[in-house]
């Protein structure tokens, strides 16, 4: 029988994000600066092989639930489905967070190989904004991969959308109607501090009362309830859909939070905003058994803080953005 993975203040642990790669298609300022980033190795990538055996390790020891792919972006990894595929045979809830540009090429093979559901992020629907925001024109790839993944039948398919004031906050009502159209679920997600150019500000944040306001002015809604998921979902009072915000920073949902994180590069993570981190990768290449491995997993989780708390005085930035970390 699987033993829960418990931090200091009670939280159960069964959700896991796995960043596949560091590497992205897009050069977005949340994700990395103008410049770009001096991507990894190959060989300081984790395996699918070391992947799985962590994965596997937190499934059946800690009964870890859930496992989401994320990146960088995922999909520029070679050979995904591979993964997705060895990920599957775990029997969890498997997901996936992507840019959406190579998925039209994807999704049927990602479906297939028992991927269970998909978010795509999209910033923008406006082509000359959107090519702003990624410093690439492929809004119009973005959008034939979300049809792409409700036609390979993935459900729900969501779209992640970071409301930034000043960059596209004027832009709620579009996605709003986009997601009513397409029979996706948009979530809209506060601003926060992991960008690479380091531009955040508390008054860059559109905060959850303001989206909501947005939001009930084109098509009123209600809310459905709160789990432990990151996003607050509401179901629009006419029936036609539902829709979600994630508010990291005006109503951080830490209390609750039951995700830990392994980057690509093998470091195991307790929370996004963690400015620790363990290093997996390294026991797992120097033969390390379950047990030790086990063992600094659970004193990473031990160590996990009450909450991250953002525009607090003694709030500390994490040293890597979100490319690095993954989402």
């Amino acid at each position: 029988m699987a033993t829960p993975l418990i931090d200091g203040f009670g939280r159960v642990h069964r959700d896991l994000r796995i960043s596949v790669t560091d590497r992205c298609n897009f050069r977005c300022g949340y994700c990395m600066p103008a410049e770009g980033l001096q991507w990894l190795p190959r060989d300081g990538l984790l395996t699918f092989e070391e992947i799985e055996r962590v994965a596997r390790l937190l499934v059946e020891r800690y009964g870890v639930q859930g496992i989401r792919l994320t990146g960088g972006e995922p999909t520029v990894r070679a050979q995904l489905p591979v993964l997705v595929e060895m990920l599957a045979r775990l029997g969890v809830d498997l997901a996936m967070t992507t840019n959406g540009v190579s998925l039209s090429l994807l999704a049927g093979a990602l479906r297939s190989a028992g991927l269970g559901r998909i978010n795509i992020s999209c910033d923008s629907l406006r082509p000359d904004r959107f090519a702003e925001i990624t410093r690439r024109p492929e809004l119009s790839r973005v959008l034939d991969g979300i049809d792409a993944a409700v036609s390979a039948g993935f459900a729900p398919v969501k779209v992640n959308c970071v409301v930034m004031r000043g960059v596209n906050d004027d832009e709620i009502a579009d996605f709003v109607a986009f997601g009513r159209d397409r029979g996706v679920e948009v979530r809209f997600i506060e601003f926060m501090p992991l960008d690479a150019d380091g531009a955040w500000t508390s008054e860059t944040v559109v905060g959850t009362e303001e989206i909501l306001a947005r939001i009930d002015e084109v098509c009123p809604v209600e809310p459905i309830g709160r789990t432990s998921a990151p996003a607050v979902r509401y179901r629009f009072r006419d029936g036609r859909g539902s829709v979600g915000i994630v508010a990291s920073v005006s109503d951080s949902f830490c209390s609750s939070c039951d995700r830990v994180r392994l980057t690509a590069d093998g470091q195991f993570r307790n929370c996004l905003f963690a400015t620790t981190e363990t290093d997996l990768r390294a026991r797992l290449r120097s033969g390390a058994g379950d047990d030790e491995i086990a063992a600094a997993i659970e004193a990473s989780v031990a160590a996990k803080w009450a909450g991250h708390q953002i525009n607090q005085v003694h709030f500390i930035r994490p040293r890597r953005s979100m490319s690095q970390i993954g989402g």
